[in-house]
Order: structure tokens, then C-alpha cells, then sequence
């Protein structure tokens, strides 16, 4: 059973490759059990990314979550109904120039933002959220762990000991 990943390219940056995206979102998969093989062979989990510029994530910003500008991955999971059986898990959006821009102010490696973005992104369609101080706790935490297999730090440490810093 494998991941189906339909990888569209909309950017004119440089993006990181085919099997890189697999391997991280394969890893977010894996972690949550959404990997395992479902009964009489159906199918393995199907995702949509998209890897864009500012324009496009900025009209798709605004038309969706009603904010202006660019902002780094937004995901779309699918709404069927639990008895279809359907694969398919939903879209992520990636921005290109935004991850890049994130890294270099963050001081973080590309690719390490870039496998932060592609986990986060799957794990917004496997129902996880963080606008609840609880639920972010939880999604940092499984975010830090799949990272962490991947050899990547923890993504929140700078920003973690900017805020304990303050306090």
C-alpha cells in the first residue's frame, strides 16, 4: 500500500523533489497509522499538493480564510461521507517563496522548513489543528516527533525560548 502523491509545480522557485515530499509526508502518514493497508486491498491514502507562488496563495488566503496576503501551506481535507471508502485525504498548498523567506528569518535549513511545512500541511487533513492552545501543544509535539525521525530538530525551539525569555 503506498501513498498516491500528485505533486503540481505553479512556482518559480526552486522546490524540493518528488521522493524528498514523499518521504515527508509518508512520515506524517506512518505516524498517525494512515499508511497501514486498508481491508480487500483498497487503495492507499491520495494527496494533492500544490506548490505555489505568493499571487496564487494570496488569492487563496483571502478567498478562503479571508486574510490578506501570502501565508506558508494551507490544506483542504475532503468532506465525504465515512461509508464512501474514498482514498482521498485532500489538498495541501505549499508557497514556495514564503518557506524560503520563513527559513532564512528563522535561521532554519530549507529543507528542514520545508519537511516541517509538508508535515504540518498532512496533518491539518488528518484533522489535526492548533487555534486551540491544547490541540497546538499536541500538534507541535507529533510534529517535533516526526521530525525527529527524519533526523530534522524541533521546529519550536527558537520560538519556545523567545517566549520563555519574555515571561
Amino acid at each position: 500500500m503506498t501513498l498516491q502523491l500528485d505533486i503540481q509545480r505553479a512556482s518559480s522557485e526552486t522546490t524540493p523533489d518528488d521522493e524528498q515530499l514523499l518521504n515527508w509526508i509518508g512520515a506524517a502518514l506512518s505516524a498517525c497509522h494512515q499508511a497501514a493497508p486498508a481491508e480487500g486491498g483498497d487503495a492507499g491514502p491520495e494527496i494533492s499538493l500544490r506548490l505555489v507562488d505568493r499571487t496564487e496563495m494570496s488569492a487563496l488566503n483571502q478567498q478562503y480564510r479571508g486574510k490578506q496576503g501570502p501565508t506558508n501551506v494551507l490544506s483542504f481535507p475532503v468532506d465525504f461521507p465515512a461509508d464512501l471508502h474514498i482514498p482521498l485525504l485532500g489538498d495541501i498548498i505549499i508557497c514556495a517563496p514564503v518557506v524560503r523567506d520563513e527559513a532564512r528569518a528563522q535561521g532554519k535549513p530549507l529543507h528542514a522548513h520545508w519537511a516541517h511545512m509538508a508535515i504540518h500541511g498532512t496533518l491539518h487533513l488528518l484533522g489535526y489543528d492548533h487555534i486551540e492552545a491544547e490541540e497546538a501543544k499536541a500538534m507541535e509535539a507529533l510534529e517535533t516527533e516526526i521530525l525527529g525521525t527524519l533526523g530534522i530538530p524541533c521546529p519550536y525551539l527558537d520560538a519556545h525560548n523567545k517566549e520563555h525569555a519574555r515571561a
